[in-house]
């Protein structure tokens, strides 16, 4: 029982527990949630009658473009879309400038995040060739959400393509890898079906077989290794059949742009603005995913958060870089699914909170439960809301979903107690800090 009143209420709303919707107040007391229930005392209220209370939303796959690429974007830039859009924590990945595959590179991030950043934040190691003896000591430093493998679609030192050295990587620790898995070899050889100036070719030469011929491979390797992975960015409805053989040792993700975008109407609108690595398929591919997604097979929602300038994505096909932004629309875009029946809102709040503390093993995240941070994403499921470009904080200033309307607003991020953001202002000061695994405690 709590013995001393709560510094903050939140009032009113329809809060979501792990024991399902309640129309009750949560009790918040140094950063933690103390209780769900009523309470008429308390240092400070917010009204959330009319609106739904999940926990905090998680979004585990960003890049934030820093150190070495922030005219893209930087931790600042990219956290403060983060929290506009409603998120609490990300795990940031490794490519940047250098790339975050030592010590020294996983403290200087962490040093240039800690109340830099406007949400919390863990970020990955990069997984070489060469670093790979010393990963299990890495992926152990707190603040780091584990390893992060690119079998494909990477530059320099970061590809690890061959499966001798997939296998060095998998060998050495014991947290759940993320995967890229794209077949680097077969992309090489299909480089002649890629069309100058047609990004819609970009889907023909990393076709479907590049995608399954990698997770095929990563399956094996990590069921030889006895090494949980998680496979990022799925997007054929084949790959989630073999996946779904394989539960024991992966789980996998999906992003809201292959949920929403086919091919068929994206690359006449969008042109390259709709490239991505793997890339956005056709309508048949996206109704694939969402029925895989209704099966239970994807396990967590993930932005893959990847600004470019709009100098750089205007270049001719095949020059033109490929990455979108989207941690900013990923719960908008979601809560519109949810509002067209495509999910529930329960299987949203698994899939971007407590199925991503389940999956990786986050400390004090992912739930409304006393003892847990006091994180929430306060929404208004019945508000329309239209996503502008004066509304998006990525430095890269452009969204491939500008002028979408959706049904779900977000109103307001709450982070250990905080108030990051509510209806569209940022709070007083970025209070980020890194987040807690099991496997580095």
């Amino acid at each position: 029982m709590m013995t001393q009143s709560p510094e903050l209420v939140l009032t009113g709303g329809t809060v979501h527990t792990p024991s399902g919707a309640v129309q009750a107040d949560v009790a918040v007391r140094d950063g933690k949630i103390v209780g769900v229930g009523f309470y008429p005392d308390a240092g400070r209220k917010i009204d959330c009658a009319g609106l739904d209370v999940l926990p905090g939303v998680i979004d585990s796959q960003v890049h934030f473009r820093e150190p070495g690429l922030e005219h893209k974007e930087d931790l600042e830039t990219g956290s403060r879309a983060a929290v506009m859009g409603g998120i609490t924590a990300v795990f940031e990945m490794p490519n940047t400038n250098p790339n975050t595959d030592s010590v020294m590179r996983v403290h200087d991030k962490l040093e240039r995040a800690h109340h830099r950043m406007w949400c919390d934040h863990a970020f990955y190691v990069g997984a070489t060739a060469e670093n790979a003896p010393e990963l299990g000591a890495l992926e152990r430093i707190p603040g780091t959400a584990g390893v992060k493998i690119f079998m494909g679609a990477s530059t320099g030192s970061l590809l690890v393509a061959e499966d001798k050295e997939l296998a060095r990587v998998l060998a050495n620790g014991h947290r759940r890898v993320a995967i890229h898995a794209e077949d680097e070899e077969r992309m090489n050889s299909r480089k002649g079906e890629r069309v100058s100036g047609d990004p819609s070719s970009h889907p023909v030469w990393r076709d479907d077989e590049s995608a399954m011929l990698a997770t095929r491979r990563i399956l094996k390797l990590a069921r030889e290794a006895r090494r949980p992975i998680h496979i990022l960015h799925v997007t054929t409805p084949a790959e989630l059949a073999v996946i779904s053989q394989h539960r024991d040792v992966a789980t996998c993700e999906v992003t809201p742009q292959h949920l929403t975008l086919a091919a068929e109407d994206a690359y006449p609108r969008l042109g390259s603005y709709a490239q991505m690595n793997p890339p956005i398929r056709s309508e048949a591919h996206r109704a694939g995913l969402w029925e895989w997604l209704r099966a239970g097979v994807p396990d967590v929602i993930g932005s893959d958060h990847a600004p470019h300038t709009i100098e750089e994505k205007s270049k001719e096909y095949p020059d033109s870089p490929s990455g979108m932004p989207g941690v900013q629309t990923l719960l908008p875009l979601m809560l519109d699914h949810v509002a067209k029946g495509h999910m529930t809102l329960e299987r949203l709040i698994d899939m971007t909170s407590s199925g991503v503390q389940r999956v990786f093993g986050l400390v004090g995240k992912g739930r409304i439960a006393a003892g847990y941070d006091a994180d929430f994403t306060i929404v208004d499921r019945k508000g329309h809301f239209t996503i502008t470009e004066d509304w998006l904080q990525s430095r890269a200033g452009w969204s491939p979903f500008t002028g979408m309307e959706l049904e779900g607003r977000v109103i307001g991020t709450i982070i250990r107690g905080h108030t990051a953001m509510w209806e569209a202002e940022l709070g007083e000061a970025a209070q980020g800090e890194a987040l807690r695994f099991a496997g580095c405690l």
